[in-house]
């Protein structure tokens, strides 16, 4: 069995459609949806839904819908809505012209919750929200019904309709469906389906005052939209029962199927809209786009490009549970986009100072430097050579360790690209004995190119000229979190939960020359230090800022 062929058979929601196709389940065309609620950005989890809706779409020659989930006016704004079609689109998983709102069914929603209530089906209830909760029961204990439960459907009709006009104030009064108190599933305890929100919304204004539930609206919106598979992470397992009550109450023909799949975590950070929000709102990180985040926008800012976080998901397959998986994992796949795609950059984060004694002073020479080693189709680029140059400070050792082989007093070392260069002096600071400089000489006849093989170094150093070298900001990123997994509590710590090295800016490196000026989101290899990306939040005119994707060394191959 080939391997295409065991992964469609081992993909527990492949069995499952294509069971449905033999036993001839539905006559329209397949057609999935990703129904995000605009009041916050989507998460690398929320990538994972998409991809699992819109590749299931694609390879059965079907739909992919992007609906927005609108029907709470207290959360929701346009500014999270353009973010997440952006961001969607971005990703590569566009819906074309097939984006929808759940507030354009307002309507469609308001009749189906009538046609219950003509059923004996739904009624309105007083009781308070507390009160609501307390009559619902206990996972041990069975719920009791609403003293409002029996209420005549005439009566009903007029109180819904009154909710609709405005009548009561918000919370005095909701619809709830008419199922079981006693059910062992909470979630058909005489769900509320609908409740009172005098608020305006971004869409449809002021004319609504009721807004229905997302486990009532959602799977008729599902219908109206012809959807086959409401496909949805595991959490919503519980809720699929009330999904076809409603559906089946309602004599959806045909109806939708709602399926579950894991939930993806990432260790090291945080993927609950509710944490990403408290780690927002109380500063501990900078906005929605920080690159520390698993948002999608803070991703993309950091510098990983759609091609490594369709690869990563692809790699981790269709998982049933929720599931934590290594961050190293998707560095890795960072790493396997970006080594053969962008070119080299010699920068040095921690500059110190070397002088070229021999080299005449005022002199400089072109040296040509591959772009990537990897890949031929990137070419050369040309970087200029000097007396005076910077070195990294970790690759100088005035007394060496055993197995050093960078600089150190009178040790050679090669120069990329360049010289062999030795060092003949340190110049210290008189007070302080902190190294300022080095004073090497060079030997002209190991130009890099020339065939020398006169005698053999064991190290080599990147470095940029002083006179032909740009500063440059360094944002250098660890994981969010000290604790490898994500809290689970409500009630979170974060001032001794954030990593305080999770972020470490390191101003005024020494960075070469381009020969075109890098534009934000452009990326790099910084030669020995790993890939990096033009931050478009801070960087200006004036200064480049680069923000560190992934370090060069791969934890994730290791494992």
């Amino acid at each position: 069995m080939n391997n295409d062929r065991k992964a469609e058979v081992d993909h527990f929601l492949y069995k499952i459609i294509n069971e449905d196709i033999q036993a001839g389940v539905f006559s329209r065309p397949m057609c999935t949806r990703f129904p995000p609620e605009p009041n916050g950005y989507l998460h690398i989890g929320s990538a994972y839904a998409i991809h699992t809706n819109y590749t299931i779409a694609q390879k059965y020659n079907g739909k992919f819908h992007l609906r927005f989930d609108d029907t709470n006016p207290l959360k929701e704004d346009i500014e999270y809505v353009r973010a997440i079609a952006e961001d969607i689109i971005w990703l590569g998983y566009s819906p074309g012209n097939h984006i929808y709102y759940g507030s354009d069914y307002s309507n469609d929603i308001y009749a189906a919750a009538a046609a219950l209530i003509r059923k004996g089906k739904a009624y309105v209830c007083d009781l308070s929200p507390e009160e609501v909760t307390e009559y619902r029961g206990t996972l041990t204990e069975p719920g009791k019904n609403s003293p409002y439960r029996d209420r005549s459907i005439e009566e009903n009709l007029d109180l819904f309709e009154k909710m609709k006009k405005g009548d009561f104030p918000a919370a005095s009064k909701v619809l709830r469906a008419k199922i079981d108190m006693g059910s062992p599933n909470i979630n058909l305890r005489d769900p509320v389906i609908y409740r009172i929100i005098h608020a305006e919304h971004y869409r449809t204004g002021k004319e609504w005052c009721i807004y229905p539930m997302y486990d009532f609206a959602h799977p008729i919106q599902d219908a109206i939209e012809g959807i086959t598979y409401s496909l949805c992470s595991i959490e919503f397992k519980d809720h699929r029962p009330l999904y076809e009550w409603v559906l089946q109450e309602l004599d959806i023909k045909e109806p939708p199927k709602q399926r579950e799949f894991g939930r993806l975590n990432l260790t090291g950070v945080v993927t609950s809209k509710r944490f990403l929000r408290q780690l927002v709102e109380g500063e501990f990180v900078d906005g929605w786009d920080d690159p520390r985040l698993p948002t999608i926008r803070g991703l993309r800012r950091r510098g990983f490009t759609p091609e490594s976080i369709r690869s990563f998901i692809d790699e981790i397959g269709m998982i049933r549970a929720q599931n934590s998986v290594d961050i190293a994992m998707l560095e890795h796949a960072a790493r396997q986009d970006l080594k053969a795609r962008v070119g080299g950059v010699m920068a040095v984060i921690h500059p110190l100072k070397v002088v070229i004694t021999n080299y005449p002073d005022g002199q400089t020479e072109p040296l040509s430097i591959d772009n990537n080693s990897e890949n031929e189709a990137l070419g050369k680029r040309e970087v200029t050579f000097s007396n005076t140059l910077y070195i990294e400070k970790d690759d100088f050792m005035e007394e060496p360790a055993k197995g050093f082989h960078r600089l150190a007093p009178g040790a050679e070392v090669r120069l990329i690209g360049a010289y062999f260069i030795k060092c003949e002096e340190v110049v210290k600071d008189e007070t302080t004995g902190e190294i300022l400089e080095l004073r090497c000489t060079y030997d002209p006849q190991t130009k890099s190119g020339t065939g020398f093989t006169g005698r053999k170094v064991k190290g080599t150093i990147h470095w940029v000229s002083a006179g032909h070298a740009a500063k440059a900001d360094v944002h250098l990123y660890e994981n969010l979190l000290l604790d490898y997994e994500a809290p689970k509590d409500g009630m979170v710590d974060w001032e001794s939960a954030v990593n305080p090295s999770s972020l470490v800016v390191v101003k005024d490196c020494m960075i070469e020359t381009f020969a075109e000026k890098p534009r934000a989101e452009d990326k790099f290899q910084f030669v020995r230090h790993g890939y990096f990306c033009v931050d478009k939040k801070y960087t200006t005119d004036e200064k480049l800022v680069f923000n560190r994707i992934v370090p060069l060394k791969d934890t994730w191959r290791k494992k």
